[in-house]
């Protein structure tokens, strides 16, 4: 058996300004994976490609890896690049001789010169083989066009956010489609996309109603009812036409059921969309509540969630990180801003030398009505990482991590991290390597959303949600949609549904 296996992943906000060139796609920011490097960096990882990589091999295939391409959120994709991880995937196919292709795609890749990246290139393989069978395994984040769908045999998502099933959404893409290639099923697809932005910050499988509808989906794969059942939350922070929650059904050979299953998933989110909607605080009061909070020890978490890189914010807005030291919270780490000058001149200065730094706000945001400004800040620094480690748990175990260049900067009341790449800190080990121990601190601020819980989450006694500023605001009133559908919920309070 042959299998050509491949990734090209990018979570889109298209009112980042973070570019997304082709190093951005590198996981050491200077080469492409392919081939046999590729297979040997994500074999035995918790990764979909990691997944793919288990099921092929258990299955003694023959596994050819044209590209996998991955990127952190930001801005449209480049077209140049998009380009050339499409052509490295559609040359290999039209070689031919392949049983069977597995695609890890995100759901939400819009490039600089149209909005649907991953149909595109699935309508691209399909202009070539038509029948050869392909599984794709989606991001629970997937904005879904029909092309995504419909040239496909299965379609899987995570059933977690965070998503520490990565593999196994993969895996179970990957089994069904070996079941279509010994020709032992049928699939048959049903799918629907709801008029509805469900906010971020709603969208955790720990709370209703995504864990709800989640359950729905594993219940009806584990009773066998489905082959492969998705509830997509969508990213709202993708201005384009097809944004909001979706859901894909996959049966075997029983569309009617399939229908049905889709439709109870959408009807059930219709029913909760206002669960789904998400009540701001000011930042001020945020603060003043955490540092009550603090008096009673470790563990509380604040979250700088309106720039987080992983939902493309810049992640080098400085205005939680101020209001911070200006209610002189104690005992704080901050990860991080985003800065490579201040990391370099941090790094000339040496370790235990006293700096002066002007940090963050470097990136303009002009889809936002205001920015953020530059904060000068004096401390110490403390540590300087090149920021390699190996992920031990969290989202992605197994996986090789590259942070890039990283200075420890201590202010006396807070410890910044200060960065040369976008990395959301979801592990307690990224803070660790850099000498930091956040399990002893009495706040850990970081720029993360809900990612954050499946390892840092461990360690919080409270949460605080600090509405900062940056271009995956939670607050919809401060973006200006020109392509997505209206009428939309929340956008539109008052909208019927088919009304």
């Amino acid at each position: 058996m042959r299998l050509l296996l491949a990734t090209m992943s990018h979570e889109t906000n298209t009112f980042s300004p973070v570019p997304t060139k082709l190093a951005r796609f590198c996981r050491d920011g200077t080469t492409l994976l392919k081939g046999q490097a590729a297979i040997d960096f994500y074999r035995n990882t918790g990764t979909c490609m990691g997944g793919y990589l288990e099921v092929a091999a258990a299955a003694g295939a023959e596994i050819t890896v044209p590209v996998t391409a991955s990127a952190p959120p930001s801005g449209r994709v480049d077209a140049e690049a998009y380009e050339l991880f499409c052509g490295l995937i559609t040359d290999e196919v039209s070689k031919g001789g392949y049983d069977g292709i597995m695609l890890d795609l995100h759901g939400a890749m819009a490039v600089e010169n149209f909005e649907d990246g991953e149909g595109e290139l699935l309508r691209r393989i399909r202009a070539i083989d038509r029948k050869t069978p392909m599984c794709v395994a989606y991001d629970m984040h997937a904005n879904v066009f029909a092309d995504m769908v419909e040239n496909a045999d299965v379609v899987a998502g995570y059933h977690t956010y965070p998503h520490i099933d990565m593999k196994e959404t993969a895996m179970r893409a990957a089994r069904a489609l070996l079941e279509v290639i010994a020709g032992k099923t049928k699939p048959t697809t049903a799918w629907g996309n709801l008029p509805m932005l469900p906010h971020v910050m709603s969208q955790g499988t720990h709370m209703f109603p995504n864990k709800d509808l989640q359950a729905m989906c594993t219940g009806w794969e584990a009773s066998g009812r489905a082959i492969a059942a998705s509830l997509f939350v969508g990213f709202p922070h993708a201005d384009v036409p097809m944004a909001g929650l979706s859901a894909v059904v996959v049966t075997d050979n029983n569309p009617a059921d399939a229908r049905a299953m889709a439709d109870e998933l959408m009807a059930f989110a219709w029913n909760a969309r206002e669960a789904f909607t998400f009540k701001i605080e000011p930042l001020e009061e945020s603060v003043a509540r955490a540092k009550r909070l603090g008096e009673e020890g470790p563990g509380v978490v604040l979250l700088d969630h309106f720039d987080n890189c992983a939902s493309g914010g810049t992640m080098d807005t400085t205005d939680v990180l101020r209001e911070i030291l200006r209610q002189e919270l104690e005992d704080v780490v901050f990860f991080g801003i985003y800065d490579p000058d201040a990391v370099q001149q941090a790094a000339s200065a040496g370790i235990g030398q006293e700096v002066e730094l002007e940090i963050g706000a470097k990136l303009e945001m002009p889809s936002l009505q205001s920015g953020s400004r530059p904060l000068r800040v004096q401390g110490k620094v403390r540590t300087i990482s090149a920021g390699y480690y190996r992920a031990t748990g969290g989202l992605t175990p197994g996986l090789q991590v590259f942070m890039g260049n990283t200075v420890v900067l201590d202010t006396g009341r807070v410890q910044i991290v200060l960065l040369s790449r976008h990395i959301e800190p979801t592990a307690q080990e990224m803070m660790r390597i850099l000498g930091i121990d956040p399990a002893t601190k009495r706040f850990i601020a970081i720029k993360s959303r809900v990612h954050w819980r499946a390892d840092v989450g461990k360690l919080a006694r409270e949460i605080v949600e600090c509405a900062g500023v940056g271009v995956c605001t939670s607050d919809y009133g401060q973006l200006t949609f020109r392509n997505v559908r209206r009428p939309i919920y929340p956008l539109d309070p008052e909208m019927v549904l088919n009304g």
